[in-house]
């Protein structure tokens, strides 16, 4: 919960910033990128977060835009310690309606090997 008026009010966004709109605080857009990748990358795989590499925010993402995912697996190992797992390296690259990047994450991911289904 950001309450800067920055991404609240229109207003002062309007009148008060460079923007002229309120911007999407980028913690927010970060957590909708991964889990927008969720369905298509890692649903039913991942056994737990690692690690955030680089990320950042080239571009703004406003209220009321629309925004699209890509997700690359950049690298990946088995675990050393976890023979039925491995680490995953992914780069999730968010592009708003007009094709402009508006965030870029890469991530560790410790993955199952084979997908599990919940019981």
């Amino acid at each position: 919960m950001n309450p800067a008026w920055l991404h609240l009010d229109f207003d002062y966004a309007k009148n008060e910033t460079e923007f002229g709109k309120p911007l999407v605080n980028s913690m927010l857009t970060v957590a909708t990128v991964i889990g927008i990748s969720v369905h298509e990358t890692t649903l039913g795989t991942t056994v737990a977060n690692l690690g955030f590499g680089e990320i950042v925010f080239p571009a703004p993402l406003f209220h009321g835009d629309t925004i699209r995912v890509e997700t690359e697996v950049i690298s990946s190992r088995p675990s050393k310690s976890r023979p039925s797992q491995g680490v995953v390296r992914f780069e999730h690259r968010a592009f708003n309606q007009d094709g402009v990047l508006v965030c870029r994450a890469v991530r560790d991911a410790l993955m199952h090997s084979q997908p599990t289904t919940p019981n």
